[in-house]
């Protein structure tokens, strides 16, 4: 059956958007039809050779939608239900996996380099991280899929297979803030105005944005910030400002440079913890000097997908939802067709927007 998709045809070539053909549903595997997809930064990173993955392929790996179809061996998933898509299934025997580290799990992205559809004239076709939701249906591994839970609207609930994950396991399992304590978070894209809101409801004292762009400033405030600074030299300093001389007790870095992984640092007080959820390039080396390491007694630590796990903080975050405390759609500064990825991918590459939505 023939879909129109995103195609990355080569690594830094420009996405075409064409038909596919995808096939039915094998043993095992699940056929989803696209509600939404978000455009995340690391679809950015995997086009432009930041992140490896094998081409041609069909990005996109945060999405929902439904179920339709099933194939044989399938429990527990039936045409008709609502799904989120997880990108990083892991296998549960890997060494991580037996150490609970879900997150760094050694062969949840073995999928990435199976061919799972072709163009029109035969061409072999890999599913970007394991799902290719930039598609109006896509063939996956049932255990690339999750139930959605009730109160959560479908088109919405795509942001919670990457950016809201991400962004509430920074806050909630990596860096564990605690009731009134302070933070800091750099980058107000999708995954930093979702680290925003996880710091309200962590309950946070005070919650200061950083971003290069005042434009965001009321999208940062409306998720929770109660301060915002525009990044610069003296961001350090200006956050120490507000904080009594002390810095914050926790900083996110959701950018992945290394300037911006330096000021997190420097703005964290002594004893403090760093925790850096941004994905840089091999060229952005960030240094310290060993006295530095020893007198400020600082933690940094890196942070993938959230230190989450899946299945079990999908339903955590669905309650959110349904509590009013997490707003989905607030993350959202872009509503596009699939179309418009591509102009989507340019404004993020100039530093524009938070976070785009395909809606199917």
């Amino acid at each position: 059956m023939a879909v129109r998709a995103a195609v990355l045809p080569a690594i830094g070539a420009p996405l075409e958007i064409t038909g596919i053909e995808l096939p039915d549903p094998g043993p095992g595997q699940v056929r989803v039809r696209l509600a939404a997809a978000g455009v995340c930064h690391s679809d950015l990173s995997l086009s432009n050779g930041t992140m490896r993955v094998p081409v041609p392929a069909v990005l996109g790996h945060e999405g929902a939608g439904t179920v339709v179809a099933v194939g044989e061996g399938v429990t527990g998933l039936a045409p008709g239900a609502p799904v989120v898509l997880n990108w990083a299934p892991s296998c549960g025997r890997c060494h991580a996996c037996t150490l609970g580290e879900v997150w760094l799990c050694a062969n949840a992205l073995n999928g990435a380099a199976d061919v799972y559809a072709r163009t029109a004239d035969g061409t072999e076709l890999h599913p970007g991280l394991n799902v290719a939701a930039f598609a109006e249906e896509t063939v996956v591994p049932a255990s690339c899929v999750l139930p959605l839970p009730d109160g959560v609207p479908l088109t919405d609930a795509a942001l919670l297979g990457c950016a809201v994950l991400t962004g509430y396991g920074a806050v909630h399992h990596s860096a564990g803030v605690q009731p009134g304590e302070t933070v800091a978070v750099f980058g107000v894209g999708g995954v930093g105005l979702a680290t925003l809101q996880a710091a309200r409801i962590a309950g946070a004292a005070r919650i200061i944005a950083v971003d290069v762009s005042p434009e965001k400033e009321e999208l940062a405030r409306g998720a929770g910030a109660t301060d915002y600074v525009l990044a610069s030299e003296s961001t350090p300093r200006e956050i120490r400002a507000l904080t009594g001389k002390q810095g914050v007790d926790v900083s996110v870095e959701c950018v992945g440079r290394a300037v911006s992984i330096r000021a997190a640092w420097e703005s964290t007080r002594r004893g403090g913890r760093t925790t850096v959820v941004g994905i840089g390039g091999k060229d952005e080396q960030v240094t310290f000097n060993a006295l530095e390491i020893f007198h400020w007694g600082r933690t940094l630590a890196g942070c993938v997908y959230g230190n989450c796990d899946p299945a079990r903080d999908l339903p955590v975050l669905a309650e959110h939802v349904r509590a009013g405390r997490l707003d989905l759609g607030a993350l959202v500064t872009e509503r596009i067709a699939l179309d418009g990825i591509p102009a989507a991918f340019d404004n993020m590459l100039a530093g524009k927007g938070g976070r785009a939505l395909v809606v199917f």
